[in-house]
């Protein structure tokens, strides 16, 4: 069964932003970020080229990294669910849809 990697990538930034969040222990969400980046990568290389793969995961980390500067503009929770919303697209795109 084929998992959904856009659900798979919005609900681990999402996810690891609130953990990291609520426990004040950042490394426990940068666990959940990798620990959602790991599977969906190996979804996105299951069923794309390797360059597809190599731009979602470019798309997800950088989505991570874009959230920081993103949230002090527009506010944290703003900033996450923008970066989720477009990773979850990119990866329903280019990976789950087919």
């Amino acid at each position: 069964m084929a998992l959904p990697t856009a659900a798979i990538t919005a609900g681990s930034l999402i996810g690891g932003w609130q953990l990291a969040r609520k426990t004040g222990i950042r490394p426990l969400g940068g666990a959940v970020l990798a620990a959602g980046g790991l599977l969906a990568g190996r979804e996105w290389s299951r069923r794309t080229s390797p360059a597809v793969t190599t731009a979602l995961v470019a798309t997800y980390v950088g989505a991570f990294g874009l959230s920081h500067p993103l949230a002090k503009k527009i506010g944290a929770w703003p900033a996450v669910l923008a970066v989720s919303a477009a990773t979850a697209a990119a990866s329903y795109a280019l990976s789950d849809r087919h």
